[in-house]
Formats: structure tokens, sequence, C-alpha cells
């Protein structure tokens, strides 16, 4: 599974716009790899907040990225329009394995791909525990 190459619009279930900003674009003129990263964070953080009622604020639960990889396919730059897709790879007991595409806006190819994990911790001591109900039958959705 780790090695699944999710490059097709179709591969994904759930898609949340992201614009890129200026301050993403590397001395190369192209977003920079690392910034990758961030849009992974916010496709998956998203999805939980507008499908799980996810509150990384007030929650006591919250999930750590414990792993995370990144192919890059074709550059984007600013100010390319994007769409992150989302689908869950598998879940856990406490953790959740997301795959992740990054389009140019309308386009059918990902110019980026990976997978990003989350553990469900315990805010207070930051151990894992259980993955709250509400998430796992969000998650389950788009499994």
């Amino acid at each position: 599974m780790e090695s699944e190459k999710l490059i097709h619009r179709l591969d994904y279930s759930y898609f949340h716009s992201i614009t890129t900003r200026w301050a993403d674009n590397d001395i190369y003129g192209h977003v920079n790899n690392v910034v990758y990263y961030s849009y992974f964070d916010t496709v998956a953080n998203q999805y939980l907040i507008e499908f799980a009622n996810f509150n990384p604020i007030n929650d006591a639960i919250i999930g750590f990225v414990v792993h995370s990889n990144c192919t890059y396919i074709k550059a984007i730059t600013y100010p390319d329009k994007i769409e992150a897709g989302l689908i869950v790879k598998k879940i856990g007991k406490s953790s959740v394995t997301y795959g992740i595409g990054i389009f140019k806006k309308g386009e059918r190819t990902a110019c980026a791909y990976g997978e990003f994990v989350h553990v469900f911790v315990d805010k207070k001591d930051n151990q894992p525990t259980s993955m709250p109900k509400k998430i796992r039958e969000a998650l389950q959705k788009i499994l």
C-alpha cells in the first residue's frame, strides 16, 4: 500500500480548495517541497473539522503527525489555485493513514501525492489513545 500511486483525481473521495500564497514559492520559482506538507495537514484537519466536528483547540484528543511522505510529479507556483484530495487508506485503533493528492484546480492528474499518518493522543499526557467514535465514523466514510 505504501508504494501505491494515487495520482488520478478519481482516486480521492474528498477535496479541499487551497490558494497558494506568495510566500509558498522558493528561490527556484515554484512552491517549496516543505509547503506541500502544510497542504497535507490542512486537508486532513479540514476534513476532521468538517465531518467529525473536530475542535483542535478544545478537544481532549488530538492527532499528531508521526509519518509523512510526498512524491513530486509536476511543480506548482503562486498564484496557482490547487485542490487537495483525501482518502483514508487504513484505520487502526489509535491511528489513521491518509492518502493525499495535490492537484492544480480542474486538472485530473496530481502534481504531488503522498501519505500522512495521524496518531490520536490524549492532550494531557501526549500518549496514544483510542480514536474517538465521531472521528472513526467520519474517516470510515472515505476509507
